[in-house]
């Protein structure tokens, strides 16, 4: 009755949901993306049996890329499919990856769409990086004999909430779920309330990325032209934070601002924002460099954030200074870059203490007090050295949930391949 509904429901708003995206997105490129893969028409074909993971946010990347190699190291006569919802996630998708993995969009979730998706690529097992419950999407999956995990599961107080007051069309998509793997005990508690059986806690795969190695050597080339002149990185950050940071900063003191927005549409409206403030604008998009004179420095391209990080000495974590609730602080921690993390960090609550308690971090109650201590951090070199190496000893100590991720998809194999006739 529930899925009845929700189905309904979803067919109704399918046209609105349709035009929502395509004024999101225009403007980009690649927005004349194939709606047909939205609604489960894809041209793509694997000869090879399919590991397919879906990957909805840049966080979902990142973890998504250990995960992938380790399968396909594994399973060497196995294709690895991985699915988006967005233009920025395939754009993301297609700069981790290249063409090494079989990339679509992930359909809409209705019965035809996504039946037309799975009897195409056939897969022998699926992969939810992060928490991304799909009802429609889940029981075909049960029908078809196909495995489903969540991996590297993250799920928020406030998100667990909000999946309960759906009732009993939560935990019946959870309950379609073959096991999940969560990075910490909090969400493990909090998936088992909501219906999920197996659930396991297996660590952050963000701990064992490795960035792209021809960025980061791009990055600190960068670093090297800018002749000892120090960097600060506004990292992931969301509508209305780059105002409050850029106003708290005052008077320039040659300190280079890197600015990288969080949402690729916004890109534009953020360098209107600095420029309006008589900052000169560098943008990467366009491949200016941030010479002697250009104060910001914009990150407008997707999936560079190793790039970012190498040039920048210390780095203001976004989303932590609105409702959002925060970014993700663990890359900033793997690259050997300091922290500097806002008051609201609900969604990152567990990787957020931990930085805090290597002392790979540091909390802040508001935009001014984080300039303040970026300002200190960048003036004190003895300071940000043990911050950079407490980050780095963090995640070489939490290193190893890929391999724990590996062990349960080997156990979620089926002997036989799933059924699709």
């Amino acid at each position: 009755m529930a899925l009845g509904l929700y189905t309904l429901l979803l067919r109704l708003g399918l046209p609105i949901v349709a035009l929502r995206q395509w004024f999101r997105h225009r403007g980009e490129a690649g927005q004349h993306a194939d709606w047909r893969e939205i609604l489960g028409y894809y041209s793509e074909r694997s000869i090879r049996s399919v590991f397919w993971l879906h990957a909805a946010s840049a966080n979902s990347v990142l973890a998504a890329a250990p995960l992938a190699r380790a399968l396909r190291a594994q399973y060497p006569d196995h294709e690895i499919l991985i699915t988006s919802s967005t233009i920025a996630g395939r754009e993301a998708l297609r700069q981790a990856f290249g063409n090494q993995v079989l990339l679509a969009y992930l359909p809409y979730d209705l019965p035809g769409a996504t039946r037309r998706f799975l009897e195409h690529f056939r897969p022998r097992l699926g992969v939810v990086i992060g928490v991304e419950v799909w009802p429609v999407l889940l029981a075909a999956c049960r029908r078809h004999g196909v495995p489903m995990m969540l991996a590297n599961a993250r799920l928020s107080s406030n998100l667990a909430r909000s999946y309960a007051r759906f009732g009993t069309l939560s935990r019946s998509a959870f309950g379609c779920l073959t096991a999940s793997c969560a990075q910490d005990r909090a969400t493990s508690r909090r998936l088992r309330r909501l219906g999920a059986e197996a659930v396991t806690v297996a660590g952050n795969m963000i701990f064992d990325t490795q960035s792209d190695p021809v960025k980061v050597e791009e990055g600190r080339a960068l670093m090297a032209a800018l002749r000892g002149r120090k960097a600060l990185l506004f990292a992931s950050t969301c509508d209305g934070e780059e105002a409050m940071l850029l106003d708290a900063l005052g008077q320039d003191d040659g300190t280079l601002i890197i600015i990288v927005p969080r949402h690729p549409e916004r890109y534009a409206a953020v360098a209107e924002l600095a420029a309006a403030r008589g900052m000169n604008v560098a943008r990467r998009s366009q491949g200016e460099a941030p010479h002697v004179g250009r104060r910001v420095f914009l990150g407008d391209t997707v999936g560079e954030m190793p790039f970012y990080y190498a040039v920048s000495t210390v780095a203001i974590i976004g989303g932590s200074f609105t409702s959002v609730g925060g970014q993700d602080p663990i890359e900033a921690c793997a690259a050997g870059v300091p922290a500097v993390i806002g008051p609201h960090m609900v969604e990152f609550a567990e990787a957020t203490r931990a930085a805090l308690v290597a002392n790979a971090a540091i909390r802040v109650i508001d935009a001014g007090e984080a300039i303040h201590v970026a300002r200190n951090l960048l003036d004190i070199r003895e300071w940000r050295e043990r911050m950079a190496l407490a980050g780095l000893k963090l995640s070489a100590a939490h290193r190893g949930a890929t391999e724990r991720h590996l062990a349960v998809c080997r156990r979620l194999l089926p002997p036989t391949p799933p059924h699709f006739d």
